[in-house]
């Protein structure tokens, strides 16, 4: 029996699809809302404000604040003391990824109901009860755990989410896709083989890795063409929804291992590599999962997708290695720190460490 599993399903309501979002103000309705602040991005918003005429044109007072681009507690004190100072009891947020994570870490900090309309398929940021953090130059610091709080709603629509950067999809494609390789060798152990969240959120993993293989090259072109979809709408909600209840579902068990652990080393200790998206970093990252794991036939069968997605396979694609002592020392020693690289059920030092990294180096670039 696991009894240590907190199940945090998601949003209290999800849609996706056509004329979404002009459910909010009845959902605002239904939660009393009276003082609302929307939490907006720059180029996105002036792409959603069409799509948000029927809440603008709310008889209610609505302030506006601009995001400035990173979720760093700096920024979300500043947006608690917004919310405080003008009563407000509504949050929404409106745009990427960051900005759901701030909305959630500043409706956490004022005990704010909030609601998320993502801009961009892109991660599941904005499903899921945790904040990644950021220093204010961009640099990772963490994340924040919101286990007991969830968005009122997370509703967002095709036509809206198409219009968005398709490196961001891509890169939300790549960060989907890690769900089963980070949960893969965990949840298959016998002891979650009859547990039923563990086992739930395995499915899910299994059908965003299936998805994303089977539809991502059509979405892609669709994204591309500006065509709405089947397949388009299936792997954007994929990332958007689905990718959130493998961590909903599984908890600890599937959230994330090493595959984000070495995403967040890399971000914290090479500024050179800040200017990839973070799905980007963490494609590199199931690589090196996998290297770790010894499971050189996955990289072969992964690496035309890699290919033909432009996803970084190596430290040396990303233009950063060979790496100094120093430096590979100091990742080495963030990953080994991580509680949850050490779920896998393998030995895990940093020796081990060092050399998948080392290894998967030499074996992409030979």
């Amino acid at each position: 029996m696991i009894t240590d599993l907190n199940v945090k399903v998601g949003p209290q309501f999800y849609r996706y699809s056509e004329g979404a979002i002009d459910l909010i103000p009845e959902i605002l309705k239904e939660h009393h809302a009276r003082n609302i602040l929307i939490i907006h991005g720059t180029i996105s918003w002036e792409k959603a404000k069409p799509f948000l005429k029927k809440i603008i044109d709310l008889d209610l007072p609505i302030l506006y604040e601009k995001f400035r681009g990173e979720c760093s507690y700096h920024e979300g004190q500043r947006m608690a003391e917004i919310i405080r100072e003008n009563h407000i009891d509504f949050v929404i947020g409106v745009g990427g990824g960051k900005l759901a994570d701030l909305v959630l870490y500043t409706s956490h900090l004022t005990n704010t109901q909030f609601g998320v309309v993502p801009t961009l398929a892109s991660n599941c940021a904005a499903w899921t009860p945790l904040s990644v953090m950021y220093k204010e130059n961009g640099l990772a610091e963490g994340k924040t755990e919101h286990v007991k709080r969830q968005a009122v709603f997370l509703i967002t629509e095709p036509s809206l989410v198409i219009d968005s950067p398709v490196e961001y999809f891509i890169a939300g494609i790549a960060d989907t896709l890690a769900k089963w390789y980070e949960s893969d060798l965990i949840l298959e152990q016998k002891k979650f083989s009859l547990e039923p969240f563990p086992q739930l959120a395995r499915f899910a993993a299994k059908m965003c890795k299936d998805t994303i293989l089977n539809e991502s090259k059509q979405s892609i072109a669709d994204m591309r063409s500006g065509t709405i979809t089947d397949e388009f709408i299936h792997v954007s909600e994929i990332i958007i929804a689905v990718s959130g209840l493998v961590g909903g579902f599984g908890d600890k068990y599937a959230r994330n291992s090493v595959a984000h652990a070495i995403h967040d080393a890399i971000s914290k200790y090479l500024p050179e590599v800040h200017h990839y998206l973070h799905g980007e970093k963490v494609a590199y990252g199931i690589f090196y999962q996998l290297a770790l794991e010894g499971k050189w036939k996955v990289i072969d069968d992964l690496s035309p997708f890699y290919q033909e997605l432009n996803l970084p396979k190596s430290l040396t694609e990303m233009g950063v290695y060979p790496l100094s002592d120093r430096l590979l020392n100091d990742i080495i020693q963030f990953v080994n720190g991580k509680q949850k690289v050490h779920l896998l059920p393998m030995e895990i030092n940093e020796a081990v460490l060092k050399d998948a990294l080392i290894h998967l180096e030499d074996y992409i670039n030979k």
